[in-house]
């Protein structure tokens, strides 16, 4: 019998590390720039160019053709592509921007840019476009002159060429021609009811620009161009009838504004039906968010504020009943267009505004145009008010039903535990939060109504391979499991889930080392004793800053505290400090040593306000349960030294240690 020869384990050396150049990341990992399902978000990407000259005031027409041949063309008339040469990179403009990640005419925003409101951020756009296609045709027409080039998966297959219009023509705009590549997305048809909606959208969004779809294949050629703006828009999407008439307004910025820069605001159409599916359709410098943000925030901050301020000047509320911005939100649909100078996103595909100064931005113009119109309309805002006052009823009870189920018997809740005052299960939030100090801070920063806090001393019991009846020896632990309101149990029991108080279970530890150790140990608990909670999804880790730091005014921007979450971000934030002029040194960075040293406005600010705070739901991924037990164990049983140190030995390189 032949032995087979153990493998020798693969060399890790300097010749080990790859650098990858130019667009060779986007090819190598395309879903880290774009949407892999269809080709969708790659057309949109050429399309968001064109609107955004638009936008900017170049150009009122916008055209996307459909060739038999599977490639879709899109014109405009703009400005055109630059095609000089870069005085820095001696390539010309137009190579530059479908060759090189991270370069485009965007990053300079403000008076003087060439785009003071633009969807495009990163300057990655029509680089990720060029790099998944099988070829590009790029034309520009500027300047009496006409200018082509060719790729192919992004590389120059045919160099730029130049010439004179015809006839003296002073055409203007950017054509562009793509030929997707099947090879990268998972199906390589357009879905064309998306694309549809996605073009009637830039329309909508911009008064008197028209937008044409013509189809080679069925020889149908839609158009779209509204006066109308969002209201037409909205009515035509509606599917109920409505309560009362459509609210729309807007409100921008001007040059004395105190934390706005001119041209920052919203513009949008609300409207109130009893039945019908909501339609919710929010962008951002005609970006679509299709997963909201910040702005949506503001929208529904404006108008619950409005809606309740009514309601108390009228007394109207009955006795008992607490209105949550939800239930003036429940039967609303709108269309919200936000105009942000420097958007941060999440993710390349911006399918959603993380900008914390816009929930206060859109909010702020919503809310006095909603309360006045609703002090005008007094016979609309009680029927608004209704509506209201009914999903609030129709929620409490809800509530009760499951409190009177799981009333009799309940376990005396822990006296640390400061619980929350609403009783509707899918709203309530408890935080555990590491430190008698912090747990301060948080009682006094949350949301009383819906926030509860339960601080743990010290770090809690590494309970992986503690037996289940020992569990409520420790006083942390049982803390936490009356207070959560369900039983230890294993991955194969069927728990009572009715018992659970909290919809949301969020482990609140400090930012450093420490904090992530105990992060680790309460993840173990929930793992091993609490599954049921992980895969129902109610388990999630609250993500505080590291970093603070204070910027000095800058032209009419005020002095500001911007939060980092790690080194990483904190980098991010800097750089864009001195992009915005402000002098290297003339700020100052502060590092929390801990949640204590947070006041209770930071801790809310930060990481509680369920508008600004990140918060990252737990959830088992692409590991089923045995293969994460068998990694906990290697990371948590008490007689797994050996194959601890050989992870550590193994992947230590790639840690930072943070001493």
């Amino acid at each position: 019998m032949a032995i087979k020869q153990p493998t020798s384990p693969p060399q890790y050396s300097e010749g080990s590390i790859r650098v990858l150049k130019g667009l060779e990341p986007v090819k190598q990992r395309p879903g880290m720039y774009t949407r892999t399902d269809n080709p969708l978000h790659i057309i949109q990407e050429v399309l968001d160019n064109a609107a955004d000259e638009a936008l900017a005031g170049h150009g009122k027409k916008i055209g996307v053709t459909l060739h038999v041949d599977g490639s879709v063309t899109i014109d405009d008339d703009g400005r055109g592509i630059p095609f000089g040469m870069h005085p820095e990179e001696k390539a010309p403009v137009i190579e530059l921007v479908f060759t090189r990640l991270h370069a485009g005419g965007k990053f300079d925003k403000g008076k003087g840019g060439a785009y003071s409101f633009s969807g495009g951020l990163h300057g990655v756009g029509v680089s990720v476009t060029n790099a998944l296609a099988k070829r590009m045709e790029v034309t520009s027409y500027r300047e009496g002159k006409v200018a082509r080039l060719v790729f192919s998966a992004g590389d120059v297959i045919e160099p730029l060429t130049l010439r004179p219009q015809a006839n003296g023509d002073r055409k203007l705009g950017t054509s562009v021609r793509v030929w997707p590549d099947a090879k990268y997305f998972e199906a390589s048809a357009l879905p064309m009811n998306e694309l549809v909606h996605l073009l009637r959208s830039k329309a909508v969004l911009m008064p008197g620009v028209s937008v044409t779809l013509a189809n080679e294949k069925s020889k149908e050629v839609q158009n779209w161009l509204y006066k109308g703006g969002l209201r037409d828009y909205l009515m035509q999407s509606l599917t109920g009838e409505l309560v009362i008439p459509m609210f729309e307004g807007d409100g921008y910025a001007d040059s004395n504004h105190d934390s706005f820069a001119e041209g920052e605001g919203a513009a949008w159409a609300v409207a109130f039906t009893e039945d019908g599916q909501p339609v919710r359709e929010s962008y951002v410098n005609l970006i679509p968010t299709s997963a909201g943000g910040t702005h949506d925030s503001g929208l529904r901050d404006g108008l619950f504020t409005a809606v309740k301020s009514f309601i108390e000047l009228h007394a109207l509320l009955p006795k008992g009943v607490k209105l949550l911005p939800e239930d003036v939100f429940a039967r609303a649909s709108y269309v919200l267009s936000a105009k942000v100078l420097d958007p941060q996103f999440q993710g390349q595909i911006k399918e959603r505004l993380n900008s914390r100064d816009a929930v206060r931005l859109v909010s702020s113009y919503v809310r006095p145009t909603m309360e006045l119109w609703l002090n005008q309309h007094v016979e609309y805002g009680k029927k608004l008010a209704e509506l209201a006052i009914k999903a609030a009823q129709s929620r409490q009870k809800a509530g009760q039903k499951v409190e009177k189920r799981k009333g009799s018997g309940v376990a005396v809740l822990p006296g640390k535990l400061t619980d929350c005052e609403s009783k509707d299960i899918a709203h309530n939030e408890v935080f555990l939060v590491e430190g008698d100090s912090a747990g301060g801070s948080a009682k006094m920063g949350r949301n009383k109504e819906n926030q509860a806090i339960l601080p743990l001393r010290g770090k809690v019991l590494n309970t992986w391979e503690v037996e289940r009846d020992r569990l409520f020896a420790n006083n942390e632990i049982h803390d936490i499991s009356v207070a959560i309101g369900i039983d230890p149990h294993g991955p194969n029991d069927s728990p009572d889930m009715s018992g659970l108080r909290y919809g949301k279970v969020c482990i609140l530890s400090d930012a450093d080392v420490d904090g992530s150790h105990i992060q680790v140990l309460l993840l173990t608990l929930f793992f091993r004793h609490f599954p049921k909670l992980i895969e129902a999804g109610h388990v999630y880790v609250a993500r505080p800053p590291l970093f603070r730091v204070d910027a000095p005014a800058r032209g009419k921007k005020p002095a500001s505290k911007v939060y980092a979450l790690d080194e990483g971000e904190l980098t991010a934030i800097l750089d864009k400090l001195r992009k915005d002029g402000v002098r290297e040194g003339s700020w100052s960075i502060s590092r929390f040593k801990g949640l204590g040293e947070m006041s209770a406005e930071q801790l809310w600010d930060t990481t509680l306000n369920p508008d600004t705070r990140r918060l990252m739901p737990v959830q088992l991924g692409v590991l089923d349960f045995l293969q994460t037990e068998g990694l906990i164990t290697q990371l948590m049983g008490k007689g797994e030294a050996a194959a601890r140190r050989e992870l550590m030995e193994l992947h230590g390189d790639s840690i930072e240690i943070d001493v």
